[in-house]
């Protein structure tokens, strides 16, 4: 019952936002109707064919006990009916449930060598091309921020913004310990190796704004001073302001005493803009600690074995004899869309519960 209440509110709502935009509003409210509206479109299209479906059932179960002549079709068509609406119950369940308000982000990725020396070094390179070759796939932009090569190849350790419409969706699965056993270049025994490399998924913060309240500063005006003896501006043009909740001083000392005043409050903004990326950075750094542990290889989320040709990812116990293809990205998507069902049915149940 309480499923249905809350799909006539969301269908309620959805013509609210039909009638709203047909009224012509003024554009910035129409571009956040339309938001909304495209949001709830996929749901109540998936609530109208269920709906649709239960009334044919009952139709059918109609003619099942009053019919007698088309028994015999309404039998036929029933197990599909049945079926069909166990799978669209699924899925407005399923569009229920609450949504990660970063999955449309783009995402800051971060691949660093792990336990293995060079051979983890050039796994993460491996790693690193991997996800740049899904990226393509998906129609993402990939911006390399910031890298250190390996002695023999690969990476210690490479940064890249990953930019496009739900980038962290997808890739928040990759956080984690990924492990590979293989046989190194180097190796003339043929003994295989396990080595280790770390991956963070990070969703990359909007653009920052800074506003300053007029209560957060303080402005003082001072005589401007020159070279010695030298006849300067003579008035209280100098200014120095003051960001009270930071302590920061800034001054600026040319003639004109509303140009200082403009300069130093941009001087003021990059400042606290500058400290606003430090916090946001140790934030990360503490987010990234709780993701990829210590890069110890028994810490692992996913194992690469090149002899056996599989991929494993341990979180769900999937395996998958696609070596080759995941790591050329186009079967990538098998195992984060598989993480992410098994993380959907995770949710459902605990809503169940």
């Amino acid at each position: 019952m309480m499923l249905r209440q809350r799909l006539d509110e969301v269908v309620d709502r959805f013509n609210i936002l039909e009638q709203r935009m047909a009224a012509g509003p003024a554009a910035d409210e129409y571009v956040e109707l339309s938001r909304e509206y495209a949001e709830l479109e996929p749901l109540v299209r998936s609530v109208a064919a269920l709906r649709e479906a239960e009334r044919e059932l009952a139709g059918v179960d109609e003619m099942l006990a009053d019919d007698d002549e088309l028994a015999a079709l309404a039998e036929e068509e029933r197990p599909a009916l049945v079926g069909l609406i166990a799978k669209l119950s699924e899925e407005v369940r399923a569009a229920l449930l609450p949504k990660d308000a970063a999955d449309e982000k783009s995402a800051i990725l971060e691949v660093r060598a792990g336990t293995g020396g060079q051979e983890a070094a050039l796994f993460a390179g491996d790693l690193f091309r991997m996800y740049e070759r899904f990226a393509a796939a998906n129609a993402w932009r990939v911006e390399v921020m910031s890298l250190s090569e390996g002695d023999a190849g690969g990476y210690k350790e490479v940064v890249a913004a990953v930019r496009g419409r739900g980038v962290f969706a997808k890739l928040k699965w990759e956080s984690g310990v990924h492990r590979v056993q293989r046989v190194p270049a180097t190796e003339a025994s043929g003994r295989i190796h396990t080595s280790a490399a770390t991956v963070a998924v990070l969703p990359e913060a909007e653009e920052v704004d800074i506003d300053i309240p007029a209560s957060d500063i303080r402005i003082d005006t001072m005589r401007a001073s020159g070279a010695g003896g030298q006849h300067v501006n003579t008035t209280d043009s100098a200014v120095r302001i003051t960001h009270l909740p930071t302590g920061i001083v800034v001054t600026s000392s040319e003639k004109s005493q509303h140009q200082n005043r403009a300069r130093a409050m941009e001087v003021l903004r990059a400042r606290l803009y500058d400290l606003t990326r430090q916090a946001a950075d140790e934030a990360r750094a503490a987010d990234r600690r709780t993701q990829v542990g210590s890069g110890d290889r028994s810490e692992r989320i996913r194992t690469y074995n090149f002899p056996q040709g599989r991929v494993t990812d341990h979180r769900i116990n999937l395996t998958l004899y696609k070596l080759t293809e995941v790591l050329d990205g186009t079967a990538l998507d098998e195992v984060i869309d598989a993480l992410a069902t098994e993380h959907q049915a995770q949710l459902l149940a605990e809503a169940d519960g």
